[in-house]
C-alpha cells in the first residue's frame, strides 16, 4: 500500500472527537431555542402556531442554506467557515437573552440558524476526511456530539430557563466562545490536510461506466459517483423522504410532547422534561451504535430496522399509562436514532465526490422539511387540540417501510 493510501485510510480520532465536541456545542446552542420556549410562551404570550414558527425559523435557516454552502465548499473549501459559524451563534445567544418581543426573538433565532448552516457542511467534510476507512464509526462519533447537545434541551428547560428566565441564555455565550476556540484548531488541521481531498484513494472495485447510458448528464453522473444516475436520484429522494418523516416526528416529540405529557398525566412542564431527557439520552446511544452496525451489516439494513422498529412503539405511545409511556419513549429514542448517522453515510456513498452536497441535502434540506412539519403540527394543535394531532403524528415512522425500495450499494 502506498504512503498516500495509508494516510487516507487512517482514522484521525483527535480531529473526529474535536469536531464532535463542536457539534455538541453547536447543537446545545440550537437547543436553547426550544428549551426557552416554555418560558417565552408565557412572557411573550406565544401560541402553539407561533412556537412552531420559531422552530421553523431556526431549522429552515440552518437547513435550506446547508446544501448551498455544501456545494460552494465542495468547489472552494473554506476551513475557517467553522469558527465563523460559531461566532454567528454567539450573536444569536445574545439576541435571545435580550429579545423584547416576538419579532426580535425570530431575528436572534435566525442568527443561530445561520451559524449552524455554516458549520454542518464543513464539519461533515472534516469528519469524512479524518475518518479514513471507518466512515460509519467516525460519522457516529460526529453525530453523537450533535445529539448529545440536543439531548440537553429538557435539562436546560427545567434547571436553567424555568428557574432563571430568558436572561439565562446569556450564559451560553461561554459555550459559543469554547466552540470558536476548538473550531479554530480544527480549521487549521483541515487546511493543512486539504491535499488528501485532491487525490482520491484508488477504487479497484469501482464499476465501469455503463456505455448504454445515452443521456450525457446521466453518463456524467455515473462517472462521478460510480453508480447509475437512476440509482443516485432514487436513493437521494427516498433518503430525503425518510429523513423528513423521522425529523418531523422527532421534532414533535421534542417540542410538543411536554405539553401532551403534562395534559395527559396531570403533570407539570418541569416534570415532563424527565422523559424527554431519557428520550434524548437513548437517542445518543442509538446514534453511536448505528454507525458501527452499518459498517458491519450495511446502511440499508440499519435504516430499515430503525424506522420500522420504531413505528409500533410510536403508535402505542399516546395510549400508554405514565409508567409505560416513559419506557416506550426510551425505546423510540434508541431505535429511531439508530439510522441518524447512517443516512448521511448512505448519501455520501451515493455522491462520494460531493461530500458537502450530500451532507447538506440530508442534514440540511430534509431537516428543513421536518421544520415545515413542525409548523404544520403546531397550527393543527391550535385548530384541533393537542391529543388528536399528536396521535395522528405517531403514524409518521410508518413511512420507514419505504426503506426496502432503497438500492443496495456495493460496499466500496
Amino acid at each position: 500500500m502506498t504512503s498516500y493510501a495509508q494516510t487516507a485510510a487512517r482514522t484521525v480520532f483527535p480531529v473526529v472527537l474535536s469536531v464532535s465536541l463542536i457539534h455538541m456545542l453547536n447543537d446545545s446552542m440550537q437547543s436553547v431555542v426550544p428549551a426557552i420556549l416554555p418560558v417565552l410562551k408565557d412572557s411573550l404570550t406565544l401560541s402553539y402556531g407561533q412556537i412552531g414558527i420559531v422552530i421553523f425559523a431556526l431549522n429552515i435557516t440552518s437547513s435550506l442554506l446547508q446544501p448551498v454552502i455544501g456545494m460552494y465548499s465542495d468547489r472552494k473549501p473554506s476551513p475557517f467557515m467553522l469558527p465563523l459559524g460559531m461566532i454567528m451563534s454567539l450573536i444569536g445567544m445574545v439576541g435571545i437573552a435580550f429579545a423584547p418581543n416576538y419579532a426580535a426573538l425570530l431575528a436572534a433565532v435566525v442568527c443561530v440558524g445561520l451559524g449552524s448552516a455554516v458549520f454542518h457542511p464543513e464539519g461533515s467534510k472534516v469528519v469524512y476526511l479524518a475518518a479514513g476507512n471507518r466512515r460509519g464509526l467516525a460519522q457516529s462519533i460526529y453525530q453523537v456530539g450533535g445529539n448529545g447537545g440536543s439531548s440537553l434541551q429538557p435539562l436546560m428547560t427545567r434547571f436553567i430557563f424555568l428557574p432563571f428566565g430568558q436572561i439565562a441564555a446569556l450564559w451560553f455565550t461561554a459555550v459559543a466562545g469554547l466552540a470558536v476556540a476548538v473550531s479554530w484548531f480544527v480549521s487549521r488541521w483541515y487546511k493543512a490536510n486539504l491535499h488528501l481531498r485532491k487525490k482520491p484513494a484508488p477504487k479497484p472495485d469501482a464499476k465501469p461506466i455503463d456505455r448504454t447510458v445515452h443521456n450525457e448528464a446521466a453518463a456524467a453522473a455515473q462517472a462521478d459517483t460510480g453508480h447509475p444516475a437512476k440509482v443516485v436520484w432514487m436513493g437521494l429522494g427516498l433518503l430525503i423522504l425518510l429523513t423528513f418523516a423521522r425529523s418531523t416526528y422527532h421534532t414533535s416529540i421534542l417540542n410538543y410532547y411536554q405539553y401532551f405529557y403534562a395534559e395527559a398525566y396531570h403533570s407539570t412542564i418541569g416534570w415532563a422534561q424527565v422523559p424527554l431527557f431519557l428520550f434524548g439520552v437513548a437517542g445518543v446511544i442509538g446514534t453511536f451504535i448505528g454507525g458501527p452496525l452499518a459498517d458491519r451489516f450495511g446502511p440499508k439494513r440499519v435504516i430499515f430496522g430503525s424506522m420500522t422498529g420504531a413505528a409500533p412503539f410510536a403508535l402505542l405511545l399516546p395510549y400508554a399509562n405514565q409508567f409505560w409511556a416513559v419506557l416506550i419513549l426510551v425505546i423510540i429514542g434508541f431505535t429511531l436514532m439508530l439510522s441518524f448517522s447512517v443516512v448521511v453515510v448512505y448519501a455520501q456513498l451515493l455522491l462520494p465526490n460531493h461530500i458537502g452536497t450530500a451532507s447538506g441535502l440530508i442534514v440540511g434540506l430534509a431537516f428543513g422539511m421536518g421544520a415545515l412539519g413542525a409548523v404544520a403540527i403546531g397550527s393543527l394543535i391550535d385548530a384541533f387540540g393537542l391529543q388528536p394531532v399528536f396521535i395522528a403524528a405517531s403514524a409518521l415512522p410508518l413511512i420507514g417501510m419505504l426503506t426496502f425500495k432503497l438500492p443496495s450499494l456495493q460496499k466500496r
